[in-house]
């Protein structure tokens, strides 16, 4: 079983900045990717960034340039740091983690931005 600890979020303004971070725990664990999807209202969840455990990154596109994913391999910990942001980065951001072939999800973690 994977724990994911979300932190950051929170509200911001058009153009601001923000940091999330999530860390991983359990027993045993052997990651492969980490990374943030979000859910913006009246849309689908949409992946946001992910990292594999070499230091691959994959961005969604309306993040591109702006986000960036980093992770810390050792502490199973993974952060986001979003730039530039824009009211259509308004949702709720969930860590995931790939672990021994399955899918696990935090809680999720708020972020707004105000116009």
């Amino acid at each position: 079983q994977v724990q994911l600890e979300e932190s950051g979020g929170g509200l911001a303004q058009a153009g601001g900045s923000l940091r999330l971070s999530c860390a991983a725990s359990g027993s045993g664990l052997s990651i492969t990717y980490m990374g943030w999807y979000r859910q913006s209202p009246g849309k689908q969840r949409e992946l946001v960034a992910r990292i594999s455990s070499v230091g691959n990154a994959n961005y969604g596109d309306s993040v591109k340039g702006r986000f960036t994913v980093s992770r810390d391999k050792a502490k199973n910990t993974i952060d986001l740091q979003m730039t530039n942001l824009n009211p259509e980065d308004t949702g709720v951001y969930y860590c995931t983690v790939i672990n021994g072939g399955s899918l696990y999800w935090g809680q999720g973690t708020q972020v707004t931005v105000s116009s």
